[in-house]
């Protein structure tokens, strides 16, 4: 049984159905089962990494974990992970731990990999940088036709979210990933202005970038996400102007295809800009 953590979100949800396809038994966990949306035959229960107890019934039976970098206390669902008899942990982790982009979020994903690397469970970290989904924060300004940013020639390498599920189904279920850390990214170097173009292109409709202060764009994203998220969106683009992107192709080695690209993922979600 794999047991998938955070099964509402972008990718544990890709997960639970990509696993489903390739026929493994799998059990969906969130806060809010009721809200999950799941294939025939996965199981769903109520779990919060917060919650040791909840975590004790979700985990029995399992035998490989997909973990979400939790901002909770690293070591309770890995000690729980390590109680249950799991054998394998597949966590969710962020590039920005190699990269030392963002302090804060470089030392929060770095601590939840330790818990995992401590537990003496094989182990796997996925390390993407920035998901294409991330574009739908700018949505309500591409709905206005200006989209306002403060680093507009920062340059990222989107991955779509369902190529991290797709890395994620094959360390979870093949030798040969147990101790090694996936840098995961999209195929191609893309600065947010070309983001902003492809979108648009997508549309059908002309939008105008604007480059304004850091603030100002926090209080714009802060319409759409919370602020935290926002300030950290902006802590890591700070730390990454002047610097060159890297790609990596990590997601054709395992998967055997190549990555799909922004315009892809755009293509497949341009009614979320509508």
């Amino acid at each position: 049984m794999i047991v998938v953590t955070g099964a509402t979100g972008g990718v544990g949800g890709d997960v639970v159905r990509q696993l489903t396809a390739a026929g493994r038994p799998v059990r969906a966990l969130s806060r809010h089962p009721e809200s999950l949306d799941v294939p025939d035959g996965v199981e769903v229960r109520g779990a919060d990494l917060a919650d040791g107890d909840s975590l004790a019934a979700a985990f029995a039976g399992g035998t490989a974990l997909f973990l979400y970098a939790t901002f909770g206390d690293p070591d309770l669902p890995v000690a729980a992970a390590r109680a249950a008899g799991i054998e394998r942990i597949v966590l969710l982790s962020s590039a920005a731990v190699r990269d030392g982009a963002g302090d804060r979020i470089a030392r929060h994903h770095r601590a939840v990999e330790q818990a995992v690397e401590a537990s003496g469970l094989a182990w796997t970290h996925l390390r993407p940088g920035g998901f294409a989904s991330n574009a739908r924060w700018f949505a309500p300004q591409v709905r206005d036709g200006v989209v306002r940013l403060a680093h507009p020639q920062v340059g990222t390498v989107p991955i779509d979210p369902a190529d991290i599920a797709a890395v994620a189904a094959h360390a979870l279920t093949e030798d040969g990933h147990a101790g090694r850390a996936h840098r995961l990214t999209g195929p191609e170097w893309l600065t947010q202005a070309d983001e902003v173009r492809i979108i648009g292109a997508a549309l059908g409709v002309p939008l105008r970038v604007e480059q304004v202060d850091p603030e100002t764009e926090i209080a714009v994203l802060a319409r759409s996400i919370p602020e935290r998220f926002a300030r950290g969106r902006l802590e890591i683009q700070a730390a990454m102007v002047g610097q060159p992107s890297y790609v990596v192709d990590t997601v054709e080695r395992i998967v055997g295809r190549p990555a799909r690209t922004f315009a892809d993922w755009v293509a497949d979600h341009v009614d979320d800009f509508r």
